[in-house]
């Protein structure tokens, strides 16, 4: 079992990555001039608060579990997801939220890190608050129209790109027939053949082959893998869900509330931090199947962009009260829906995720939604039985391995060179000498002053390039070396980037099957916002 060869869980400060913004790790440790832009801290006392003043927005719990249930019909009936979707009706019971948009087989591995982060936090909770519920909850952000991003997803070297056969609209929406072929290909190079290989086969094809919608194909997706979990998948394409939202959509479409409240914020966070998701006049889409596009207001006509749809004040007051369904959340309203329709108590999103949600309090104050906890998902890095061999090799700490190609590199010849290669001593002995013949040069004629320290900087400049020659000697003494740390910087963040945000869950789920997600929520720490590292030293 993996658990059994699993021997090394570390923690790293996430500044000692140097990948993640300044208002990231600004808000993870407290800084003052964040605090305003937050109601509770990502912190136990924070969602104490929160658990506390939650009750003051009620929210439709009976209407959410009989959508729930009615979403489940045709899923696998795990028990504690039953369970929970009954729970959700009782006044003692919160929600822990993530979202994310229906990426093609999950997409990237935030996808899968930051639902075991909810499912983890809501365990905790639910160990010191005995007497309350916390159910961990998935929102499917499945009226995104961004294909080009959810319909791609690579595995190994392979990259798989889906076009959707001429689909437009919210990929949730889209039709699965035109996967097959794709997944067809998929499953070619998907291996070595074992049986959590036929496992995840068995999942993938009955999730898009035998669902007619992305939507309903990932729901099936998640609660395969999560559903033991007790993870309920919300799709809030619903109309139900929406109308709880009417008056704050016809807020927006008339009078363009949230733009000015936004923009404000905005304006108070850029003195130290950049923006994350501007807001536009109107934060709406219109949404019919084949069809996602932005609505704008000209002069006294609302106008659905890219078509010949269009209203007048009255019919789209009309069309908003009959089909709420039709009108579809930006960024900047999205969140607003979900606390709306979830007793959410806590959210957990990406570094990206967590700045835009810092630009909303006051949005939420305004319309009297209630604002949740935001924590910052657990990012994680995990070494393999071959990589760990070479990190162990190289003697690299986990900071080490957040360094870039070059300063390694430097690093180890520096350490373990036969001899100095450095020039910095002789560059000093070389500056005192020619400040003092400046000096000299100088008090004879004022003139001189400049050819001195011309003179040094050319003396400088050569032994910068002999230092360069030497370093290269070094490195060309010490290539079996040096190419570990080329071998290791490219496998840990594949295009220097972080592999979460570039690999599939896939690879590691045919080595290690459904314990990975088990080692995964076992080193998750909600309450010790830190970048995970999980080496996997078994055999190395």
């Amino acid at each position: 079992m993996i658990k059994d060869t699993i021997t090394s869980f570390s923690y790293l400060p996430h500044s000692d990555t140097g990948y993640f913004s300044g208002i990231v790790t600004d808000y993870l440790s407290y800084q003052k001039q964040l605090s305003p832009f937050y109601t509770y801290p990502p912190d136990i006392a924070g969602l104490d608060a929160a658990i506390r003043d939650r009750n003051n927005y009620p929210v439709d719990r009976k209407k959410l579990s009989q959508i729930l249930t009615t979403q489940y019909a045709h899923l696998t009936q795990h028990e504690k997801v039953i369970e929970n979707i009954a729970l959700l009706k009782k006044d003692n019971t919160y929600t822990i939220c993530t979202a994310h948009q229906p990426n093609l087989m999950t997409g990237y591995l935030y996808f899968v890190y930051k639902i075991i982060h909810a499912i983890k936090l809501a365990e905790e909770l639910q160990t010191k608050y005995p007497d309350k519920h916390f159910v961990p909850v998935f929102y499917m952000g499945s009226e995104d129209n961004d294909l080009e991003e959810l319909g791609t997803f690579r595995y190994g070297e392979n990259k798989f790109v889906w076009d959707g056969n001429g689909q437009k609209g919210a990929v949730g929406r889209m039709n699965t027939e035109s996967l097959k072929p794709l997944l067809n290909d998929f499953f070619k190079v998907l291996g070595p053949p074992n049986e959590n290989c036929e496992e995840l086969k068995r999942i993938i094809t009955t999730a898009y082959f035998e669902h007619n919608t992305i939507s309903a194909g990932i729901q099936y997706l998640i609660n395969e893998l999560f559903g033991r979990f007790g993870l309920v998948v919300l799709n809030p394409d619903e109309r139900g869900l929406k109308e709880s939202i009417i008056p704050i959509m016809q807020d927006d479409l008339l009078h363009q509330i949230a733009y000015a409240i936004v923009n404000k914020q905005l304006e108070q966070l850029s003195v130290h931090y950049k923006s994350q998701a501007a807001p536009r006049p109107i934060n709406l889409f219109y949404l019919e199947n084949q069809l996602r596009e932005r609505i704008e207001k000209h002069g006294e006509i609302w106008q659905v962009l890219n078509t010949d749809i269009q209203f007048t004040e009255t019919e789209l007051i009309q069309e908003l009260d009959a089909h709420p369904e039709r009108f579809s959340p930006n960024v900047i309203l999205r969140g607003l829906l979900q606390e709306s329709i979830l007793p959410n108590v806590a959210f957990i999103g990406g570094g990206a995720e967590v700045a835009y949600w810092l630009q909303l309090k006051t949005l939420f104050e305004h319309y009297n939604v209630f604002y949740p906890s935001i924590h910052l998902r657990q990012s994680i890095l995990w070494i393999k039985q071959r990589e760990a061999k070479l990190r162990n090799q190289l003697a690299f700490t986990d900071k080490d391995m957040f360094k870039s190609e070059t300063t390694l590199t430097r690093e180890y010849v520096t350490e373990h060179a036969g001899t100095d290669w450095q020039t910095s001593k002789e560059v000093e002995t070389i500056e005192n000498v020619l400040f003092q013949l400046k000096q000299k040069a100088t008090s004879i004629d004022p003139t001189l002053k400049a050819s001195a320290e011309a003179a040094l900087a050319k003396m400088k400049h050569q032994l910068e390039i002999l230092e360069k020659k030497m370093l290269r000697a070094e490195k060309r003494k010490m290539q079996i070396e040096l190419s570990r740390i080329t071998r290791l910087k490219e496998t840990l963040f594949p295009n220097n980037n972080l592999q979460e945000r570039v690999e599939n869950f896939t690879d590691y789920f045919i080595q290690y099957g459904t314990t990975y997600f088990d080692v995964i929520k076992d080193a998750t720490t909600p309450f010790n916002p830190t970048f995970l590292i999980i080496e996997d030293n078994f055999g190395a």
